[in-house]
């Protein structure tokens, strides 16, 4: 059936045919000094989409954290949607979106460091620091949260301070961490039992002899 267009003109929004404003998207309103920041951080790099999570960790190793101006800062500097960078920035959990301590606790709490005593390592880290996870100490020093399989589960379990695992701890060797990280004497990364690679607790059981396994051998 044909309408008659003065009928049809009447289900029309009373605006309609008015030149609008152009509106700004909610949440896109970008802070001046955020844009001056990021556009100095990024510098010459490119602006590809497939150069996100780099430019996601370049803020971050900067600010520490990453800021919603930062954020909304980088989407448009990179002419992407805001969601857009959120999938990003939300999916990874190496990513913060607020601030953290200096030190960046992450205990892996997966069955393989569970059947190890993972409990243990984190009760330790709540008593000795007086937070619970995702509690960060009032000196700024300490942030504790918990998270999924580090990847290295045969020296369970694991600790992972800012880049570092520690490994093969107990209640005692993370109280000892934490001492020597309050203390800025970080010690060196890996098993605090002297374990080396992925070799058992009780010690290797074959490549034991010089040369052993070398071609020709």
């Amino acid at each position: 059936m044909v309408h008659d267009v003065h009928q049809v003109r009447s289900f029309e929004h009373p605006g309609a045919g008015r030149k609008r404003a152009k509106a700004t998207p909610k949440g896109r309103q970008v802070d001046p000094t955020a844009a001056h920041e990021i556009e100095l951080l990024l510098g010459d790099r490119p602006r590809r989409r497939d150069l996100l999570i780099e430019h996601l960790h370049l803020i971050q190793d900067h600010y520490g954290h990453l800021s919603a101006a930062h954020l909304a800062a980088l989407a448009q500097e990179m002419k992407l949607a805001l969601t857009e960078v959120y999938e990003v920035a939300t999916f990874y959990t190496m990513f913060n979106l607020r601030p953290v301590g200096r030190y960046l606790l992450q205990a892996c709490t997966t069955t393989p460091c569970w059947l190890r005593g993972s409990d243990a390592v984190v009760q330790a880290c709540r008593s000795k620091l007086g937070i619970d996870v995702g509690g960060t100490t009032a000196d700024g020093l300490f942030t504790l949260v918990e998270v999924e399989c580090l990847g290295a589960c045969v020296n369970a379990p694991i600790l992972q301070v800012n880049d570092d695992f520690y490994e093969d701890l107990d209640a005692p060797a993370t109280e000892a961490l934490l001492d020597a990280l309050r203390n800025g004497k970080a010690p060196l990364p890996g098993s605090v039992i002297g374990r080396q690679g992925s070799e058992p607790v009780s010690g290797r059981t074959t490549l034991v002899e010089p040369g052993a396994g070398s071609v020709g051998g």
